[in-house]
């Protein structure tokens, strides 16, 4: 429901905006299409990592929500920069654009992303996505507000110079959130640990496990933007059951760091070699 409102008030916004040469306009639609966006190709993606592995893609295809989430950065880098240059060059010539129709239409963007980020708000409070959901909606909902605003200014003062400022605004607000989502993005692609685990603390509470005496050779990484993996070594003592190691430590990774992609090999006594020896805790 929310996402076939928003993909309307895209359609509308650009049209009316396109007609009246509003930047302001066509930015606040710009940013509104890159939440679509995202969730159009997230959905799409996340279908994607429900495919069965095959032998030549044997982790699947959940990395497709990683190529998901590059392609909608570099999409927003791309619009953020056409709207800074439109922006640029209407500033220099200041053509009139009608306030009026600059706040109907930014009005009627306000109203449907208040109402979206209102059907998120009470399970946003309970679900950290749905939370993320709701304030990318009311973020939105700003910029359409803002744009309210300079078109009653516009309506007032007749400034023509305040659109295209608008225009520069936006694009700042659009290309702050697609660098961050292509700086979150890569590191995902060049298998960064991902957010919310911490290569310590896993360390920590492996080598707290009853029998173990060290973990090296750990690696995190992602799968996909919701799902990580790791490997690690474990030397243990050997007087405990290895299978009973094993399967602690994977209940461990499972229930208290989300991790359900674990290969974990037991060693019984200290690695001596040369090549163990230079190994570095990453």
């Amino acid at each position: 429901m929310s996402v076939a409102l928003n993909v309307a008030l895209v359609g509308f916004q650009v049209v009316v905006g396109w007609k009246i040469g509003s930047l302001a306009l066509l930015g606040d639609a710009g940013h509104n299409a890159s939440d679509i966006l995202g969730l159009l190709t997230a959905w799409g993606a996340s279908l994607l990592a429900m495919r069965r592995p095959d032998a030549r893609h044997t982790y699947g295809f959940a990395r497709s929500t990683i190529l998901a989430a590059l392609f909608n950065a570099l999409v927003l880098l791309l619009t953020c920069l056409w709207l800074a240059l439109e922006s640029w060059r209407h500033l220099q010539t200041q053509p009139p654009v009608p306030g009026f129709w600059v706040m109907v239409a930014a009005a009627v963007g306000f109203l449907v992303n208040a109402g979206s980020a209102a059907l998120f708000y009470q399970q946003g409070k309970a679900d950290i996505n749905l939370r993320g959901a709701f304030l990318h909606l009311a973020v939105d909902a700003g910029v359409s507000l803002m744009v309210v605003v300079v078109g009653g200014l516009l309506l007032l003062t007749g400034w023509s110079w305040l659109d295209p400022v608008a225009g520069l605004l936006i694009s700042v607000v659009i290309f702050i959130s697609a660098f961050g989502l292509l700086r979150d993005a890569t590191d995902l692609a060049l298998d960064a640990v991902p957010h919310g685990l911490h290569l310590d603390e896993l360390r920590s509470a492996l080598e707290q496990l009853e029998g173990v005496e060290r973990a090296h050779d750990l690696h995190v990484w992602a799968l996909s933007t919701t799902v990580a993996a790791l490997t690690v070594h474990l030397e243990y003592d050997g007087d405990r059951d290895g299978d009973q190691l094993l399967a602690t430590a994977q209940t461990l990774l499972a229930k208290r760091f989300g991790i359900l992609h674990s290969t974990i090999q037991l060693e019984r006594q200290a690695c001596a070699s040369t090549a163990c020896e230079s190994k570095q805790r990453h």
